[in-house]
């Protein structure tokens, strides 16, 4: 291994791990591709079984044989020994590494990666039956856990209009538990997060379009004729506003979590996954 003891936590080799943001990142090999940062075993290993290339790591030294081995073991078996040597492994004690990170909390493993361009929405579409579509949801927290129950639950995608957040940012990927490297996804463009264009998308391939919204006609959430739709997508909004108006007009149907002892709604992530359970069934 290209095992390298961190002496000076200011050298520019170390920027991406401590001095650049996401959104540098992702823009990091501009015109082409992007970076992004995956943290913990679980989540790096995940992202590796799906394809990404690694690029370096930085790693506790007390984590290097209890967390670090079986990422090297993964890389090995993609790539081959001769890959895995040449990847900088930065090392160093806990306090210096937290110190360089400002995490504390995170298990003391870092990789970062090279992005994969995210495929057009009719390309993305194709086969698809089951779908959400995460409009405008800016917490990362609640991208990752929607990510998540849509993958567990049995989804066959997710969408994300312009607006939301990156689904490999660090917090939504370890929140996922690195599912968001298990389900397609694909973010679309500002044009087609526009209004409602991305609803009249959605319809022109054949998707009935559900909002979860409370609104006077809404329906329960376990709707059978909803159910029994052939290609169906869940939209559902962000925490506090919801889904704007004219994008709740716009669905086919609305639908709603029957609430009881006064409770207006649930989180969104909460409802998505009793929402994905209940139009999954047969």
């Amino acid at each position: 291994m290209n095992i390298i003891e961190i002496k000076d936590i200011d050298a520019p080799e170390l920027d991406v791990f401590a001095r650049l943001s996401e959104t540098q990142l992702y823009r990091y090999f501009e015109p082409e591709d992007g970076i992004f940062m995956a943290e913990s075993a679980n989540v790096i290993l995940r992202a590796l079984e799906a394809g990404y290339e690694p690029l370096s790591m930085l790693v506790e030294k007390g984590r290097m044989v209890s967390e670090a081995v079986p990422v090297f073991d993964e890389i090995e078996r993609r790539y081959g020994r001769e890959r895995r040597d040449s990847i900088p492994v930065y090392t160093a004690g806990s306090e210096i590494v937290t110190e360089l990170t400002g995490y504390t909390l995170v298990r003391g493993l870092w990789m970062t990666l090279r992005r994969r361009p995210v495929q057009p929405l009719d390309e993305f579409l194709k086969g698809k039956r089951r779908v959400t579509v995460l409009f405008d949801i800016v917490n990362p927290t609640n991208v990752g856990a929607i990510i998540r129950s849509a993958a567990a639950l049995g989804m066959d995608g997710a969408i994300l209009t312009y607006a939301s957040v990156d689904p490999l940012t660090r917090r939504s990927a370890r929140v996922s538990m690195g599912t968001v490297f298990q389900i397609p996804w694909t973010k679309v463009s500002r044009e087609e997060s526009d209004g409602t264009n991305l609803i009249t998308a959605l319809r022109a391939h054949g998707f009935m379009t559900v909002a979860m919204a409370l609104t006077e006609d809404s329906t329960s959430v376990d709707d059978e004729e909803i159910r029994s739709s052939d290609k169906l997508a869940v939209v559902l909004g962000s925490e506090g506003p919801g889904l704007p108006q004219d994008v709740i007009d716009a669905c086919d149907r609305r639908v709603m979590i029957p609430m009881h002892h006064g409770v207006d709604s649930l989180n969104v992530a909460a409802a998505s996954a009793i929402s994905f359970w209940e139009l999954m069934k047969d």
